[in-house]
């Protein structure tokens, strides 16, 4: 009878040992998940709208003024489909999401890390791939981190619209003056210049000199629209010149419209000089007089910007 007292305590204790453990267990399934846990399919159908889009220094701009601007709209549409909007087909575009590894997903073209996912949010920091290879963190490439929120939280809980959280902040303005301001200073000095967000304007007086803005976007060399962005290029044709002649040179235009030879495209550098003084008296008899110049600006603000010129000159007939 011992035995059988002491086999019947520990029956017991087992089975209460055991409805413990089942009721963790469905306690635990029917919890929400953390929103640390939540993935992409967690967050099935909700459309995102692209806020912010920072570098770590907390501002749109880089160290040295290239802006990041939001202009992503995305959801995730399951199992494995991550919709974009596409400028060019005005609407939604389905781009295969490939889970790379850890927090690294590519679509449309393009690496993310997630850093953040929450019903109402998405942290996304843009990658830089060459050959599988991620560049790190301190690359600048890298270096881009992206803020969503849904319609609903943007509306209901911050009381805003997407046009009004996307507008540069009261630091990037400070940041881009006192850019600006170092330009202002020493104008011709291309180390300093940085890229224009709205790129230098030639303007013809007449009908004696042509000019295009042409775009070096290619795909297969992976030079995006950035690339326009940064380096922006233009073809003038001088329809009366003195002779025929052909060159490629960079300008440094200057906040007032001041124009510098600084790049010389083609010539062996013991004849460097002699052509940047060349190209120099070019700029300042035909262009400065023939163009109306209008200076790179961002957020408003003029200063000094590099531009690639191709510059035809035609003999009158």
């Amino acid at each position: 009878m011992k035995f059988n007292h002491l086999s019947f305590s520990v029956l017991i204790i087992s089975l209460l040992f055991c409805c413990a453990c089942n009721s963790k267990s469905e306690k635990s399934n029917g919890e929400e998940k953390s929103e640390s846990d939540l993935t992409f399919r967690d967050v099935n159908g909700i459309r995102f709208y692209e806020v912010k889009r920072r570098f770590k220094n907390g501002l749109s701009f880089n160290k040295d003024g290239f802006q990041q601007e939001p202009t992503w709209i995305i959801q995730f549409k399951s199992p494995d489909t991550m919709l974009a909007y596409s400028p060019e087909k005005q609407g939604m575009e389905a781009f295969f999401l490939q889970f790379d590894h850890g927090q690294v997903y590519n679509f449309a073209r393009e690496y993310f890390r997630v850093k953040t996912i929450t019903k109402d949010s998405l942290i996304l920091q843009r990658l830089q791939v060459d050959g599988r290879v991620i560049a790190g963190d301190d690359d600048v490439r890298s270096d881009v981190y992206c803020t969503y929120y849904t319609q609903n939280y943007i509306e209901k809980v911050l009381h805003t619209t997407v046009g009004e959280l996307q507008r540069p902040t009261k630091a990037d303005t400070l940041f881009i003056k006192d850019l600006s301001n170092k330009t202002n200073k020493d104008p011709s000095n291309a180390k300093i210049a940085f890229a224009a967000r709205e790129p230098v304007v030639f303007t013809p007086k007449g009908d004696f000199i042509t000019v295009e803005k042409f775009s070096t976007q290619d795909a297969t060399t992976h030079r995006t629209q950035a690339y326009d962005y940064i380096y922006p290029e233009y073809r003038i044709e001088i329809k009366k010149s003195y002779k025929a002649f052909a060159y490629r040179f960079s300008l440094v235009v200057a906040a007032n419209g001041k124009m510098y030879v600084n790049r010389v495209d083609g010539v062996m550098e013991e004849d460097m000089a002699a052509r940047k003084r060349l190209y120099q008296g070019i700029t300042d008899v035909y262009l400065k007089n023939l163009l109306k110049i209008t200076p790179g600006t961002t957020l408003g603000i003029p200063h000094s910007s590099e531009i690639t010129v191709n510059l035809v000159g035609r003999l009158a007939k």
